[in-house]
Formats: C-alpha cells, sequence, structure tokens
C-alpha cells in the first residue's frame, strides 16, 4: 500500500510564508503568516523530497479558552433574557430601559 499524499498545513515548502495548505501531496494557494490566512500562489517550482508537518494550529489558543462548551454553560452561555434585551435593543435603537449593570 503507497504512502498517504500530504493534505493539511504543512511548513510552505518554498519559504514564502510561514505555512501552505496541502491538497492530495500539491501545495494550494491557501497559505498562513502569524495566524492569520491569505491566497499566493505556489511557484512553479519542484517540491522537496521531504514536507514538514505543522504539529499544532498556531491559531488557536493552547489552553482552549478559545473553545465554547458544546453544553451552553459557561461564561458566554446563552441567556433567554440577554436576547429578549438584545432584540428590544436592536428594534428600539437602543437601550429602552437604563439599568444599573447594563443588562437585566
Amino acid at each position: 500500500m503507497g504512502a498517504v499524499p500530504a493534505e493539511g498545513w504543512y511548513r510552505d515548502p518554498y519559504a514564502i510564508h510561514e505555512d501552505r495548505w496541502m491538497s492530495q501531496g500539491r501545495p494550494t494557494k491557501l497559505v498562513r503568516d502569524d495566524g492569520t490566512e491569505a491566497y499566493d500562489a505556489p511557484p512553479d517550482l519542484p517540491l522537496p523530497d521531504v514536507l514538514v508537518p505543522v504539529t499544532s494550529d498556531s491559531s488557536a489558543s493552547p489552553d482552549g479558552s478559545d473553545l465554547q462548551r458544546s453544553d451552553g454553560t459557561g461564561q458566554d452561555a446563552y441567556s433567554d433574557k440577554r436576547a429578549a434585551r438584545a432584540a428590544l435593543d436592536a428594534i428600539g435603537g437602543g437601550a429602552i430601559v437604563e439599568e444599573p449593570g447594563g443588562i437585566w
């Protein structure tokens, strides 16, 4: 059985950008520098023999603080009161009733 072609983020084999997305072993125009994605077509050059995979997603927070819980608990959990207040504020063009602390 043959090797599986490269798929995902790899260090840019052309050293133009930090990372380049590989699809079926071919470089694509999707690149990433400092966690910001952009497009830049790969040059018409041969690939090196060894591709270096990106071992961790540099745009993700290492402690997981940028993730949301699927059960809806936590600081940013959905609130019927906050949703209703936001809807009323949007319709009325601003706070309808000023209350201490902002949200009812």
